[in-house]
C-alpha cells in the first residue's frame, strides 16, 4: 500500500482514501488498480452498481477528475455517501 492511500474494511464494506497531491493521482489509481486484482485473483466479484468515487479538493481553482476506470467501466463520481452510518460530503459538511 503506498503511503499516500489507506484502505479500510468492514465487513463487506471498503474504502480507500487517497491522498493527492500535485494533481499526481497515479498512487492512488494504482491503489485501485491493486485491490480490483488482489479481489480478481481471490474470486472476490466487484460490484460496479455499489462502487462510488467521492472527490474532496480544497484546491480554489479546482481541477477536473477523470473517473476511475475498472474493469472497462467508469465509476461513478457522487457528492456525497453514507459509510458505516457516517455521512461524507464532498466539502466535508
Amino acid at each position: 500500500m503506498h503511503s499516500s492511500s489507506h484502505l479500510f474494511n468492514f465487513a463487506d464494506d471498503t474504502i480507500v482514501v487517497g491522498l493527492i497531491s500535485k494533481n499526481d493521482e497515479s498512487a492512488y489509481r494504482d491503489e485501485v488498480q491493486r485491490l480490483t486484482a488482489w479481489c480478481k485473483d481471490n474470486n472476490l466479484s466487484l460490484n460496479m452498481e455499489k462502487m462510488k468515487e467521492i472527490v474532496v479538493d480544497f484546491k480554489r481553482a479546482q481541477s477536473n477528475h477523470s473517473p476511475l476506470n475498472i474493469n472497462g467501466s467508469n465509476m461513478e463520481i457522487i457528492k456525497s455517501t453514507k459509510f458505516l452510518c457516517v455521512h461524507l460530503a464532498e466539502d466535508l459538511t
